[in-house]
């Protein structure tokens, strides 16, 4: 200790250091505690989370709310709450068309730049009363270090203006040098965009980035604007992770996908794929193969599609049969993983045009197969070889790609305990009784919380790992992906295969494992946050993975409220299942709110009229105390530098170390 105080007391020299610090750790833990907002199962859908950071859930808008009451009219609330959302887009539209100009609620001078500088004043004023109610919460410190280098003087002063007259000139003054400085705009902006920091303090993705949308790419970039957040990997991230860090079957899986569902925009305009390659083999191999149970779905509602349908088709149906091979080799590799069930390229019998699944053959609904051997069935053609090659290298060159990955390492894990709250995104495998179910990970055989920071460690292996370890634990990404023992995925099977070349619904069942029958439980979830070292009598789980079907009538409120599944249909393709556009669960310092979105009109409409994402709140539990960060998980850590800083007090005070 003596040493780690002698290395303490080179930050803090003097008694007078200490003691300042000591005041300002103080002041800090009886601060209210940041809100955190946990989202989950984007699934591309970047221009609706996009407008969920901007305007924090409703939250600002709330705020305008509370400041204004009825002293301010509704078009002048929405034209406010849009410029704080977009304030580069709205300035410049006032420019060119004077919108909401004429909205304010006094008469405006006839001279043109008379009221520019009155609406620069007073949406100055507006915006300065809302930042002011954001940061209230906040040190001086916090709110020191996000503030932008250019104006951070004078958003300062303007923050802690007083409703004392002297002090109001001085603040009116500051307003007006800004205007005769033609800074206006620039300070407006600068605000807003403090206002959507400090609103959300952190923000929880609660896995799927990635899949269906259009936008994954764009979502990640906000996500590297957001000062704090932090993302628990979903089954579909897993999959992209893989893909990005060189495990071809799940490149293969990422193309597939895409192209079934017509959204290659990420993989060609975010992070500039080249998939002529892909054209090219798949017009080689399938030119007279008219591909029909390989259309692509939603081709039509995706007019930036400048591929014909025919081609996709090929597209799609080439890099299938890539993927079965690709992933047949993994699991042959890898008999620990108990997948041979899901070895069907060499139970198909080409001449009879069947395939041999349990004691019954079923007819193929497809059978020109021409790049499988019969011989080896797995193994690639040399064109698919060489194929997958250029495949892997553009992913591995694609600087935005190769980005994005290392901000899911440094900012992801499978699993993470936070202020009371277990976040995770689908599952905890488990037996039919509810005891944690023992998994082979790698040669290790863990369960409940073991297992889960054992596949941790596995993941992080196959982008930082060397050699063999490295192969392994990329190889491992694939049973992560369709695995019965995975907690991303927990089915007995992915029957992808079936569902192409078999026509028997029965065949394509998946069945879940016991972890879905027993979530719902209170008793179970008390088990589980136990198991992570949570109270269960106060602690809850959060997670994603399966959309609430609120069109049903289900709720996303579980086993009595130990548990909230927060995915409610971000994107789009999953809105007809859950009747909602998803769910934002907050949490501030007077306690929990669970909200529900309405669909997102659209960027323009919430830029040009201010329109906005309609929220409802579900669920209000306020505590009768308000939460403070000496109360969260950050107050245990300043805590413990209380301590130890009161220790190097008293050092200098009896002399065993001497001030500098």
């Amino acid at each position: 200790m003596d040493k780690y105080l002698h290395l303490l007391s080179e930050k803090f020299p003097t008694t007078n250091a200490v003691v300042t610090e000591l005041i300002n750790l103080h002041a800090i833990l009886s601060l209210p505690k940041g809100t955190e907002h946990f989202v989950s199962d984007l699934h591309g859908a970047s221009t609706a989370f996009i407008h969920m950071v901007k305007n924090a859930s409703g939250v600002i808008r709330r705020k305008v709310d509370d400041l204004y009451g009825d002293s301010m009219s509704e078009a002048e609330k929405r034209a406010l709450c849009a410029l704080i959302y977009y304030p580069d887009e709205r300035i410049e539209l006032v420019h060119q068309q004077g919108l909401d100009i004429e909205g304010l609620p006094i008469p405006l001078p006839e001279d043109h730049q008379a009221a520019m500088r009155y609406w620069y004043s007073r949406r100055l004023h507006q915006v300065t009363e809302v930042a002011r109610a954001v940061t209230v919460k906040y040190s001086r410190s916090k709110v020191r270090k996000l503030l932008p280098q250019d104006f951070a003087y004078v958003i300062e002063e303007l923050l802690h203006e007083s409703r004392v007259e002297d002090r109001q000139d001085y603040f009116n003054a500051i307003i007006d040098g800004i205007i005769r400085t033609r800074c206006s705009e620039q300070l407006l902006i600068a605000i807003s965009y403090l206002i959507h920091t400090l609103t959300i303090d952190t923000l929880h993705v609660v896995g799927d980035i990635f899949d269906r949308g259009p936008g994954a790419d764009k979502i990640m970039e906000v996500l590297s604007t957001v000062h704090d957040y932090d993302i628990q990997w979903g089954n579909h991230d897993i999959e992209w992770m893989g893909a990005m860090a060189g495990n071809a079957a799940l490149l293969a899986t990422v193309l597939r996908v895409s192209i079934r569902y017509a959204n290659i925009e990420t993989l060609e305009e975010g992070y500039g794929i080249n998939l002529l390659p892909l054209a090219n083999f798949a017009m080689e191999t399938y030119g007279n193969d008219p591909c029909t149970i390989w259309q692509t779905k939603d081709f039509e509602n995706n007019p930036r599609l400048t591929r014909s349908a025919q081609l996709m088709a090929k597209m799609h149906k080439a890099i299938s049969i890539i993927q079965f091979k690709l992933e047949g080799e993994i699991i042959r590799r890898h008999p620990e993983y108990e997948m041979d069930d899901r070895l069907l390229l060499d139970k198909i019998d080409l001449q009879r045009g069947t395939i041999h699944i349990g004691d019954k053959d079923y007819p193929l609904t497809d059978t020109n197969l021409p790049t499988i051997n019969a011989e080896d069935p797995y193994k690639l053609s040399e064109e698919e070889d060489e194929l997958m090659t250029q495949l892997l290298r553009s992913f591995r060159k694609s600087e935005k790609m190769q980005k994005h990955l290392r901000m899911l390492y440094q900012h992801g894990s499978l699993f993470l305990v936070r202020n009371g709250f277990l976040l995770y995104h689908a599952a905890i495998p488990m037996n039919e009784d509810g005891t944690f179910k023992e998994v082979n990970v790698c040669g290790q055989r863990v369960s409940g919380r073991a297992l889960m920071e054992r596949i941790d460690e596995v993941v992080r292996k196959a982008y930082y790992g060397r050699g063999k370890e490295k192969e392994e634990a990329l190889d491992y990404m694939l049973y992560l992906w369709c695995g019965y023992g995975s907690p991303l995925f927990n089915k007995d099977k992915m029957t992808t295969f079936e569902r192409y070349f078999i026509d028997d619904k029965q065949l394509a069942k998946e069945k879940k494992g016991a972890y879905y029958g027993l979530c719902d439980q209170r008793d179970t979830c008390e088990r589980i946050l136990r198991e992570f070292g949570l109270d269960p009598e106060t602690g809850r789980i959060v997670n994603g993975h399966i959309p609430v079907r609120t069109i049903k009538g289900e709720t996303p409120i579980r086993a009595e409220g130990k548990r909230f599944v927060i995915d409610g249909g971000f994107s789009k393709p999953y809105q007809e299942k859950t009747g909602i556009a998803g769910y934002t669960l907050i949490y501030n310092s007077h306690g929990i709110q669970l909200v529900e979105h309405e669909e997102f009109e659209s960027r323009e409409r919430a830029i040009l009229s201010g329109s906005d994402i309609h929220s409802r709140t579900l669920l209000q539990d306020f505590s009768k105390r308000r939460m403070l960060i000496s109360d969260t998980d950050q107050g245990k850590i300043l805590e413990e530098q209380v301590r130890d800083l009161n220790r190097l007090l008293e050092a200098y005070q009896n002399g065993t170390i001497k001030e500098m």
